[in-house]
């Protein structure tokens, strides 16, 4: 999907992908590309004068420590902003940032960090949503929400109005939710119910 958006853009080449789980794909083709290898590959690109980096992991902590270690090596993180994405005037949107198609920004809102707002979903006017967040694709925010770090907001959930999902929580698929979330637990239903701390 990041991919495919870059491609769209036409901003940036793709020089290749790391594959840090099994660096033998070294040498695989991949979406237009080649698979480089592991973590070491990173070192390589950069010594040869690639300076911009787009880290495309589900997982939200592993995202931000990626982002992390890809500074120390000098790396800028891009941004991923699809043709069919729309964002308010005023939005702010973090670096290593990705908005998929069909994905709304509502004005005002804040998105820090390599925040991924999937297909279709919305963010609603004046939010905030943190570093290393997950809007899953269909998922509906409603106005001065705040996610914050790390959390990941299931397909096709919405969230009320003034609502504050906590770090690092787990919000399942097309949860509905009406009160804030603390930090570190799932919650999931119709109204969305803590099940259980992470």
């Amino acid at each position: 999907m990041v991919a495919d958006i870059v491609h769209r853009v036409g901003a940036f080449e793709i020089v290749g992908y790391i594959d840090d789980v099994n660096p033998a794909r070294a040498g695989e083709r991949f979406a237009g590309a080649t698979v480089l290898g592991g973590r070491s590959a990173l070192q390589q690109q950069r010594a040869l004068g690639v300076e911009h980096l787009l880290i495309a992991i589900g997982d939200c902590a592993a995202r931000l420590t990626c982002a992390d270690y890809a500074r120390t090596l000098g790396y800028v993180l891009a941004r991923a902003i699809h043709p069919q994405a729309i964002c308010g005037e005023d939005t702010e949107i973090g670096a290593g940032t990705v908005l998929a198609a069909g994905a709304i920004l509502g004005p005002g809102t804040a998105l820090g960090e390599n925040v991924i707002v999937n297909t279709n979903a919305s963010v609603d006017h004046e939010c905030v949503v943190q570093d290393g967040v997950h809007i899953g694709p269909g998922a509906r925010l409603g106005g001065r929400v705040c996610v914050e770090r790390a959390a990941w907001v299931g397909i096709g959930a919405t969230i009320r109005d003034r609502v504050t999902i906590g770090a690092g929580a787990l919000i399942g698929a097309g949860a509905v939710v009406v009160r804030d979330i603390p930090a570190r637990t799932v919650a999931y239903g119709n109204p969305a119910r803590i099940i259980r701390t992470i």
